[in-house]
């Protein structure tokens, strides 16, 4: 009897059914490499230390750098682009407004994470700030993106009005 590997694995990614080969690779070379999604980052595969490589497994957080390609077959996979128009946009102005994402790589898992969290019903910050122990952020502490998930989690408007666009441009322009 011989072991007979399966060519391809076929699963949902952001509501498109999608099929890769099966190259014995991580979820993360898949997306990246085989279907060009690069809103998922990869920081420190194959560790699955950072975070930054988040995506949803059927509405679950998982990290894809050590999920094996082959374990999501006929799964829904969601990554930040697959997320709701509205909520990735309410995420980003909650994050935009409270200077939650500095150089931004590490942002992507971590709205990704969150927004799982917030589907969840989650309300109370130790669950957020037990979320985030999942994520390695070099550049801000969690001060800040816990204060964007209060504004996400607010049923208000998001207030743009007092944020200097260009000097935070000019910033990051600087830091990068």
């Amino acid at each position: 009897d011989t072991y007979r590997v399966d060519d391809s694995v076929s699963f949902e990614l952001d509501g498109v059914e999608v099929s890769i080969d099966n190259t014995g690779d991580s979820l993360l070379g898949a997306l990246r490499d085989q279907l060009g999604c690069v809103s998922v980052k990869d920081g420190c595969s194959p560790q699955g230390q950072c975070g930054c490589c988040t995506v949803l497994v059927d509405g679950a957080a998982r990290v894809a750098c050590v999920t094996p390609a082959k374990r999501v077959s006929g799964r829904q996979i969601t990554t930040l682009d697959g997320l709701d128009p509205q909520r990735r946009d309410r995420w980003a102005q909650a994050f935009c407004a409270t200077g939650a994402s500095q150089c931004g790589f590490c942002t992507p898992g971590i709205i990704v994470r969150l927004d799982a969290l917030e589907a969840k019903g989650a309300q109370a910050h130790e669950a957020v700030t037990q979320a985030l122990l999942a994520h390695l952020c070099r550049c801000t502490g969690w001060q800040t993106i816990i204060e964007a998930w209060d504004l996400f989690v607010a049923d208000k408007p998001i207030d743009l009005t007092g944020r200097d666009f260009v000097a935070a441009a000019r910033r990051a322009e600087i830091e990068g």
